[in-house]
């Protein structure tokens, strides 16, 4: 795959599908200036609250993206779980683990958002940078050769890219066409209800807790979301593994109304309903030559843990600045197979969270979520691309592949040294930077700094550790140009 800048394409790369991977993705491309066109076959971005949960990992990655800011104003806290009897309370609990931000982890809490309102900022972020999204156009099926991906829409026309990324879901059109199956088990048969709802104040459903009821034919959870307009989201399940589940607002009403002390004009409006059943699924690959899978196109998950739009993100994150660097600045296209070596064991390993977390709440236990969920701990150490030179050290210690911590730095914070699309460079010590780093490199130096400890770290643009070493030894070197970058005069930053 030659780096040969925008010739004889009509865009670098499409994404089909403006849901959170295809965002995220587009705006990691925009912000470097890769042209990216994303599709989307609705006439408007997903207007329910379906992913309500931003991991901590996530917004690290938002925060780089330069959408926090909005996120955690639309957002709030997990409120505290409610379990009723009719109208009787029977006790409350937290099933969603709180911490205290510390200098290494400052987002330590998962944020309770609606996805429909983490799009619309991630849209008007893309927005800012001067992309867009095409509604209303929808993907029909493409060609690949050794020289790009022809797009075919379903109105008519093609597009000419040098890649193509199915963003497009668990039905994913793109993965289809390639012939991609997916390996999986259905992690419950019993069909599922999720559905906004808006509930009159007053009602027995307070906006302080997240309410929960079971009735013989299933059980109902209401979860109040952020906003202040009374919006709830509601989930429900069926024992019936047979039973129909209706989504108009009629039945949203009757439902609960059927299994809650809510009468049917307190429930005022039903913008949003859908049904699924609980499955975990694993695309058997996440590219085939130039086009590649990311988001539910790639792994379906079970929504216990709320881990499926995280996990997409990240993938988003983890492909964005490789694509950058091989079709706009030379790197080798070996590099993008790191996309599936590193996402796939990630999207694996969080699929089995996702489902024991689900049959273990199916089971009635009271199971908390913690740091299991929060994607801080995910890495990639057996990565080719985590080049560590230093001595084995004790497990817990700082290695290339793992996420680099936030820290002080100069009266500001690491993470606004790494804000950007940028590798840095990290001396932690003594240690000098070396004269060959290329402009583009950001270099900065501490006396020290945990818990990284004394050493070199070269921070990816995806925020984890790609090499360290106890001083820059020519491994360096060879790193830099294995991810695209030509060694030249240092600039400090």
């Amino acid at each position: 795959m030659a780096a040969d800048g925008h010739s004889h394409r009509d865009t670098d790369v499409v994404i089909a599908g403006a849901g959170p991977t295809g965002l995220v993705l587009a705006l990691d491309l925009a912000r470097r200036g890769v042209r990216a066109l994303l599709l989307e076959r609705a006439g408007g971005l997903f207007p329910g609250s379906r992913g309500k949960g931003l991991q901590p990992r996530s917004q690290e990655v938002l925060d780089d993206l330069g959408v926090l800011p909005g996120v955690l104003a639309a957002g709030g806290p997990y409120p505290r779980m409610l379990a009723w009897e009719g109208t009787e309370r029977r006790g409350e609990w937290d099933m969603v683990e709180r911490s205290e931000p510390t200098e290494q982890v400052p987002y330590a809490n998962t944020l309770l958002i609606p996805q429909s309102r983490t799009q619309e900022l991630l849209h008007a972020r893309l927005t800012e940078l001067g992309g867009a999204v095409r509604f209303g156009a929808e993907l029909s099926g493409f060609d690949q050769d050794e020289d790009g991906v022809t797009v075919g829409l379903a109105g008519g026309g093609t597009i000419r890219a040098g890649c193509l990324v199915g963003a497009d879901g668990g039905r994913s059109t793109v993965r289809r066409a390639l012939g991609i199956g997916m390996s999986g088990e259905t992690v419950d048969p019993r069909p599922m209800l999720v559905a906004d709802v808006r509930i009159a104040a007053g009602a027995v459903a307070d906006r302080d807790h997240w309410h929960v009821w079971r009735a013989p034919d299933g059980g109902v959870a209401l979860c109040p979301l952020p906003g202040g307009d009374g919006l709830f989201q509601l989930a429900a399940t069926f024992e019936d593994a047979a039973a129909g589940v209706d989504t108009t607002p009629e039945g949203v009403r009757a439902l609960l109304t059927a299994r809650t002390p809510l009468t049917a004009d307190e429930i005022t409006d039903v913008p949003w309903a859908s049904d699924y059943r609980a499955r975990a699924a694993l695309a058997d690959r996440f590219r085939e030559g130039r086009v590649f899978l990311a988001g539910d196109a790639a792994h379906i998950h079970s929504p216990a843990g709320g881990q499926g739009l995280n996990t997409g993100v990240q993938d988003a994150y983890n492909l964005g600045w490789k694509l950058a660097q091989v079709l706009l600045h030379g790197a080798p296209a070996a590099l993008l197979d790191s996309y599936e070596a590193e996402r796939r064991p990630v999207a694996a390993e969080v699929l089995g969270l996702s489902t024991r977390l689900h049959r273990a709440t199916a089971d009635g236990e009271a199971t908390r979520r913690g740091k299991e969920v929060q994607q801080l701990g995910l890495g990639y150490r057996d990565s080719a691309l985590s080049v560590d030179t230093r001595p084995k050290a004790p497990g817990d210690t700082l290695r290339a592949g793992d996420r680099a911590p936030d820290g002080p730095y100069h009266g500001a914070r690491l993470f606004d040294l790494f804000r950007g699309p940028h590798f840095t460079l990290l001396t932690i010590g003594a240690t000098a930077a070396p004269p060959y780093l290329p402009p583009s490199v950001r270099t900065a130096g501490l006396a020290a700094c945990a818990p990284y400890g004394p050493g070199v770290f070269l921070i990816r643009p995806d925020g984890y550790v790609g090499w360290a070493g106890t001083h820059a030894d020519p491994t360096l070197g060879t790193y830099l140009t294995t991810v695209g970058l030509t060694p030249a005069e240092v600039t400090a930053g």
